[in-house]
């Protein structure tokens, strides 16, 4: 029998089904529990309120979550690596470093990191799972560059690019508009559009509301169906599907969604009550079709398509009942963190979950204490019926007259007092949201005792560990189930698609990056910072071992070298809060190593050379000097023979002379 694959139409009503089912179980359970934990981060009201009584509104849920995130993001941001990859082996040593930095600059630098991680973690406090993102985009990038005073070499370099486009083009000794003027070019001025062909990595926060997981699943990856949903317009679609003939007819007009007037997605947007909060679209607002909006649905979903009898993972986007895109994939491309993990189940619990019923309790008590406050500040009267004006009595203003027709007409109530044992169950709630949570006053600095005569620094540290201990069990449990995956994600996706070199800045020189050589067997490790209270323990440990190691030295023993010297020095700066090391020290790995000196042998020889040189040179200058006296007599000698034969000469002159006188 011939094997026959899903038809479009089954695949549409499957996923429809899917989403169905998703939207049930996520908008009446999770949705419900999401939607008051927003609002009480919101500091919204409870509906129980009475007219003419206190409204307060504690923010316990807010001060919890706010005050965890500064330590979670110093535990995952305070140093240079996030992550790090072991070698597999040691021919892997300088990949597992190159990766573990271009990893790290990948998710810091070409996408923004701590903004994605910050979102990343409130959405986790506050509903129960955070969620992100991450895929290879091949979409083409495209910006405007402009060059001045450019030669010709270098403006053949730059328009060769098969990505850059030449918009305008200023050839020397012409002139160009600037903002000062025209003035004469000496060389090509040209503004360009460059393309990027290459693609990149992207990250992006997905609002839980937007996510959709079957109700069974544990996880991302072993789940049967994971949806993402989102509004995009009509515009958009056609930018993301050009191959697609979209218009508002073939879409079957404005998509309604089960969720889209969720009671979740609208406390989201009722803090500011933004344009989504009350229904408003830009189509509907400008009635302009290519802004009219619509659901799409990137859903993920495992299913035999092509009826061989094993299921594979299928991407298939749509909008209402149109198939927009249907493609086979290798892995979900969804990260989840969740600050208490239940076993078992995919949503966990968050911050929010565990403190809530504090927040209600906190501001029943405060309401109470604020109404009794207000009537022993203002007074409650009985009031003989048609003996007092009312209108008086009502209106309070210092020195106010009552007019009454009868003494005694008006006759003040007696408030009772304040109960102190409110007080006391005011602080019993803050014990029991300490002991919840683990954001203790110490941590936050708001106990003026926590260092007193009497409180040793053990004590309180101690304290703080306790305190601490609660919020680094969260960012192990960020680390290891979400962190952890969401680098070794990008590790994978740099592997499998980029083929091309690149060059950047890592460890301050420049580097060639190809991803695409790196081994695909790797072990990843996630570097998870302590608390301030361990790293100040860790900070003191560290400059005791230092102060040993340094007398250790000093002593001649041969258990410290200059390299573990160095990386105590490094440790330090790291736990005093420097990223750079480079800056305070040196590694001498790095440092040229120095010229060995010569032996004892080799400089006796040396020596010895030295002296039969200087032997050499002195005999050499006394038979210099000898013969510069040689030279000397030789000379003399010829002077004196040369005066002798000028004498002859003169003496046969004066005797020929008197020859010829005589003849």
């Amino acid at each position: 029998m011939a094997k026959e694959k899903i038809t479009e139409e089954q695949l549409v009503t499957r996923i429809r089904g899917e989403i169905t089912d998703s939207l049930g179980y996520m908008g009446d359970t999770i949705g419900t529990q999401r939607e008051m934990a927003m609002k009480y981060y919101y500091g919204l009201p409870f509906g129980n309120e009475v007219d003419g009584r206190s409204q307060y509104v504690d923010s316990t849920v807010q001060d919890t979550i706010e005050w965890i995130k500064p330590s979670l993001m110093r535990v995952f941001a305070s140093g240079d690596e996030m992550v790090k990859f072991s070698p597999h082996g040691p021919e892997d040593v300088e990949m597992a470093k190159q990766a573990t930095d271009y990893v790290n600059y990948v998710f810091t630098k070409d996408n923004p990191g701590w903004e994605i991680m910050y979102s990343w973690f409130t959405d986790a406090l506050l509903s129960k799972n955070g969620i992100v993102k991450v895929w290879w985009d091949e979409t083409d990038e495209s910006q405007r560059e402009e060059y001045k005073n450019l030669t010709e070499d270098e403006l053949a370099v730059l328009i060769n690019d098969p990505g850059v486009e030449v918009i305008e083009h200023t050839p020397p000794g012409e002139y160009d508009g600037s903002d000062y003027g025209s003035a004469e070019v000496e060389g090509h001025s040209v503004v360009i559009k460059r393309t990027n062909y290459n693609g990149r990595i992207k990250i992006e926060n997905v609002p839980p509301s937007e996510f959709l997981i079957s109700r069974e699943a544990k996880s991302i990856q072993d789940a049967r169906f994971v949806c993402h949903r989102v509004e995009k317009t009509l515009s958009e679609l056609r930018e993301m599907y050009p191959d697609q003939d979209l218009d508002a007819e073939s879409l079957g007009g404005s998509d309604e969604d089960l969720m889209a007037f969720s009671a979740e997605r609208l406390e989201r947007y009722a803090f500011d009550k933004s344009a989504e909060y009350w229904g408003i679209g830009a189509g509907d607002a400008y009635n302009d079709e290519s802004l009219s909006k619509y659901w799409l649905h990137e859903s993920f979903l495992k299913t035999d398509y092509d009826d061989d009898g094993i299921a594979e993972l299928r991407k298939i986007c749509t909008v209402g009942s149109t198939v927009l895109a249907n493609e086979e994939i290798d892995k979900i491309p969804f990260v989840s963190i969740t600050p208490i993990k239940i076993p078992h189940k995919f949503f966990g619990l968050s911050i929010a979950d565990l403190i809530m019923d504090l927040q209600l309790m906190r501001s029943t008590l405060m309401r109470n204490l604020m109404d009794n406050m207000y009537n022993q500040n203002f007074g409650r009267y009985a009031v003989l019926e048609g003996q007092a004006n009312l209108d008086d009595l009502l209106t309070q203003r210092p020195g106010g007259v009552v007019r009454v027709k009868s003494p005694n007409a008006v006759t003040p109530l007696t408030t009772p007092p304040l109960e102190p044992y409110s007080f006391q169950m005011l602080e019993y709630l803050d014990g029991v949201r300490e002991s919840r949570a683990g954001v203790s006053r110490m941590s936050q600095g708001l106990n003026e005792n926590a260092l007193t005569s009497h409180t040793t620094a053990t004590a309180v540290n101690a304290v703080m560990g306790a305190a601490n201990s609660r919020v680094e069990l969260i960012a192990r449990n960020f680390a290891e189930t979400g962190v952890k995956d969401l680098m070794i994600t990008i590790y994978e996706l740099l592997h499998k698609n980029q083929d091309k070199q690149r060059v950047i800045m890592l460890r301050n020189e420049w580097v060639p990056v190809r991803p695409d050589v790196w081994n695909d067997k790797y072990d990843c490790t996630v570097s998870v910072a302590l608390g301030q209270g361990n790293k100040d323990q860790q900070m003191a440990h560290l400059s005791q071992m230092l102060s040993f190691a340094g007398e250790a030295m000093k002593g001649g023993l041969q258990i410290v070298t200059e390299q573990n010297m160095y990386n105590l020095g490094a440790s330090l700066v790291k736990a005093m809060g420097f990223q750079n090391v480079d800056d305070f020290l040196t590694d001498p790995s790095q440092i040229p190593p120095k010229q060995e000196g010569p032996s004892p042998e080799q400089q006796t020889q040396m020596m010895e050379t030295q002296v039969k040189q200087k032997e050499l040179e002195i005999k050499a200058a006394e038979m210099q000097i000898k013969a510069q006296k040689i030279q000397q007599e030789y000379q003399k000698l010829a002077v004196d023979a040369n005066l002798k034969q000028q004498e002859i000469n003169l003496e046969r002159e004066q005797n020929r002379a008197v020859a010829i006188g005589e003849t």
